[in-house]
């Protein structure tokens, strides 16, 4: 409710005292074949699909972040205090996202993008052996993967910023953000409905499949014009 009032709040102060901009258009109207001219352009759908992966993991993950480290605890009998490490593991997410956008102004967006992707797609996998590990161990594992697991999200934006028609960037920020938002809908239910049969250590594995499909489908962008225009 707090956050929905703040989110309420801030609309009506753009409402009423953030002026237009300089390159402001006239609002066009709506189109419904917009659509199909957007997911025409390939490196648009590379750009989109990519985000889609990485959203299949990203909420997901940190939904289940307090089951894991909790279940970490009991396992080795510490006192883990999980409220703490698990606002930390995603907190620390902001600093991904401010390294990734730094990094990405010398290696370009997609290739920022697919690194962390790969590396959080990889620690899904890595989790059941890491659960095995030393306390210290585990919490590094841990804070890198809250670092990797968001700090792409805003290159799949630029990228998909870039690859969308020039007249149907907004719209394409759009579509691919609602999407993107459904699909994690269907990962965490999922998840949900996994926690009941699996252990906390193996429910990211199935996580994997949304970097393995989001790296299949960038990997276009990886060309080195598109890096270097990104």
């Amino acid at each position: 409710m707090v956050v929905s009032f703040l989110a309420v709040l801030g609309g009506g102060a753009v409402a009423l005292w953030v002026p237009q901009g300089p390159f402001a258009r006239r609002k066009g109207a709506f189109d419904p074949k917009a659509l199909g001219a957007i997911f025409s352009q390939a490196d648009f759908r590379a750009a989109a699909f990519g985000y889609f992966g990485h959203m299949w993991e990203l909420y997901a993950f940190w939904a289940f972040v307090p089951t894991i480290v909790a279940a970490y605890g009991q396992q080795h009998a510490g006192e883990f205090n999980v409220s703490l490490w698990s606002g930390l593991v995603i907190a620390v997410g902001a600093l991904g996202c401010v390294g990734g956008g730094l990094w990405a102004q010398r290696a370009g967006s997609a290739r920022v993008a697919a690194t962390l992707l790969a590396t959080s797609g990889l620690s899904c996998l890595l989790l059941p052996l890491v659960f095995w590990a030393p306390a210290p161990v585990f919490v590094a594992f841990m804070l890198v993967w809250g670092l990797a697991v968001v700090g792409d999200s805003a290159q799949f934006s630029a990228l998909s910023a870039q690859t969308a028609p020039p007249g149907l960037v907004g719209s394409g920020l759009t579509i691919a953000t609602s999407l993107g938002f459904a699909v994690t809908i269907l990962s965490i239910e999922g998840l949900s409905a996994l926690s009941g049969v699996l252990p906390a250590q193996w429910l990211t594995v199935p996580l994997v499949l949304g970097p393995v499909a989001g790296l299949w489908s960038v990997r276009r962008l990886l060309k080195p014009a598109l890096v270097a225009a990104s």
